[in-house]
């Protein structure tokens, strides 16, 4: 009898850990945004330039004020206050979050990079200039690093339906 509920007891073990693993699974499902685009949509493929991007101060621009307060730290807003983790479209940035030049690629383009995948314009960057350039936002600045500059990737572009 000892046997058999130490057996039952590794049985039951196992399934709890697999449930909780496919849980995970469904929450990290949850908050990375399910973004593609819509069927029957026109796409075209670019070879681009790819940058990995973080929320952090030196991917953004910011420092800390003497109050502690984030603040950009150059440029025609320098020393007025910023919101960290706020896109220029006005969005918070989280995975599939890319900053591009929205002359090119207005806010709302979906794209898909490979190793990436599909992402949506939602920033722009200082550095990104042009149709070639594009910046992806990672949750640290290791994964931004690792993700690190890549040369002629082919990026499946969406551009949003003009409104009427």
């Amino acid at each position: 009898m000892h046997r058999i509920l130490l057996v039952l007891e590794k049985i039951f073990t196992l399934i709890f850990f697999t449930a909780m693993l496919f849980i995970l699974f469904l929450i990290e499902g949850c908050q990375t945004v399910q973004i593609r685009p819509d069927s029957g949509s026109r796409r075209r493929t670019v070879a681009m330039e790819i940058t990995g991007y973080d929320s952090g101060p030196r991917s953004c621009g910011w420092k800390r004020d003497r109050f502690g307060r984030p603040v950009y730290a150059y440029g025609v807003n320098k020393g007025k206050p910023k919101k960290v983790g706020i896109t220029a479209s006005g969005t918070k940035a989280k995975r599939g979050t890319i900053a591009a030049d929205t002359r090119y690629y207005p806010f709302g383009t979906i794209m898909y990079v490979p190793g990436y995948g599909y992402g949506r314009v939602e920033d722009r960057g200082g550095a990104i200039k042009g149709p070639h350039r594009l910046d992806l936002w990672f949750p640290t600045e290791r994964e931004a690093l690792l993700w690190g500059r890549k040369k002629n990737i082919r990026v499946t572009v969406w551009l949003p339906e003009k409104r009427k």
